[in-house]
């Protein structure tokens, strides 16, 4: 019996030393340093960009126009697909048109009639007026009578070609090669006059896309103003060559264009009704993603800052208007950290007070850490779409 308690006893004090040797185990886990991704606040040269709102427009955008009256009597195309130059899109019914231009065939017969009776007469007339058997009044009228038949059968050649052009707008074709749109009006419609359809369609050259976006008169006067610089220094040249200026283009996912693009021209005034002047761009578009009608952010190289201290923007917390960073001492301590940001480009933020050149803040695990608290940081791999090599 007493065997019996005492190794009961012996068993409670190893189970009760176990379960506290594991609860402190445990406790040691749960109080291990988080593994943080950390990077480092680098110097690098950074193009300083501006946004604007811009809209996209294909390179050519051609409405496809009923030229004719008529019912539509067939669609050659499917809605939405690439279309050649002078390739068949709609058939319009030709019945009248057809008609008129038999009409003005069977006129241009009578008038050569005309003209070869005209002729005729005039050839028999010249030799009696020359012996004086006739009278001159009679070769006048001869001769008035062959001119007027000349001038009646060009006249009907004119409404016979007027006539066969009207004809061939029954056929209505492509003008350039691209992809074409909706059809506005459907098979057994009446086009060509309004209320109804005049424009069928839109055909759009979309292998290079136009962008048009608008600039406020003080930005204009502030790119305008940094220009004039350097083409004063010599690092440009030419005033209406925009083609140092880089242009990029963010869509709506968020995601970067991945074809820079380039300034084609800035409008010669300002629009009094906006305040604004019309910038145009152009981006080559070959794997087709963009499309007209589009809306994207343009961003417009303005400047370059020389060793500008930056950071990925998504290191960034912003709260009523303020910003900071986690910093990440040398004991691996973490430290809530007020900067003042300079400027945006693209992915990054310049920093122009609260940071130092080598210092170590928080990336993408914002939300685990705080002010005061230990955390084992991993380096880690930020690519930029500024430029490449931040971590280099």
């Amino acid at each position: 019996m007493i065997r019996n308690k005492l190794t009961i006893a012996i068993t409670s004090v190893l189970l009760a030393a176990t379960m506290f040797s594991c609860s402190n185990e445990q406790q040691t886990k749960q109080q291990a340093p988080q593994e943080i991704p950390v990077i480092k606040v680098i110097k690098h040269d950074v193009p300083i960009f501006s946004e604007y709102v811009g809209q996209v427009y294909g390179q050519k955008d051609i409405p496809i126009r009923a030229r004719v009256e008529g019912f539509l009597e067939s669609i050659e195309f499917q809605e939405g697909s690439k279309v050649k130059k002078d390739q068949l899109l709609y058939t319009i019914d030709p019945q009248s048109l057809t008609a008129a231009s038999n009409a003005q065939k069977s006129q241009v017969t009578a008038t050569q009639t005309q003209l070869s009776k005209a002729r005729a007469d005039l050839d028999r007339i010249k030799p009696l007026a020359a012996t004086n058997a006739v009278s001159k009044s009679e070769l006048d009228a001869a001769q008035a009578a062959y001119d007027a038949a000349i001038a009646n059968l060009n006249a009907a050649k004119s409404n016979l070609k007027s006539s066969n052009i009207d004809l061939s707008y029954t056929q209505v074709k492509s003008p350039i090669t691209g992809v074409i749109g909706k059809t506005m009006a459907r098979v057994g419609e009446f086009v060509g006059k309004d209320p109804n359809p005049v424009i069928l369609n839109t055909v759009s050259k979309t292998d290079t896309i136009i962008v048009k976006f608008s600039v406020t008169e003080a930005q204009f006067l502030t790119i305008a103003k940094k220009r004039i610089e350097k083409i004063n220094t010599g690092e440009v040249k030419g005033h209406d060559d925009h083609a140092d200026i880089e242009v990029n283009l963010m869509l709506a996912d968020e995601s970067i264009y991945d074809f820079p693009g380039k300034i084609d021209f800035v409008d010669r005034n300002i629009d009094e009704n906006t305040g604004s002047i019309l910038v145009q761009a152009s981006f080559p578009n070959p794997n087709g993603l963009l499309r007209p009608g589009m809306y994207s952010k343009v961003n417009v190289q303005t400047d370059l800052a020389k060793d500008a201290l930056i950071i990925p923007q998504r290191c960034i917390i912003e709260l009523q208007g303020q910003y900071s960073v986690f910093v990440v001492n040398d004991s691996n301590k973490v430290v809530s950290r007020p900067i003042t940001l300079a400027y945006r480009s693209g992915d990054l933020a310049a920093i122009s007070e609260g940071l130092k050149q080598g210092e170590k803040i928080v990336i993408d695990a914002l939300q685990k850490v705080h002010s005061g608290g230990l955390i084992n940081p991993k380096d880690t791999t930020f690519t930029s779409k500024v430029f490449q090599g931040y971590n280099k």
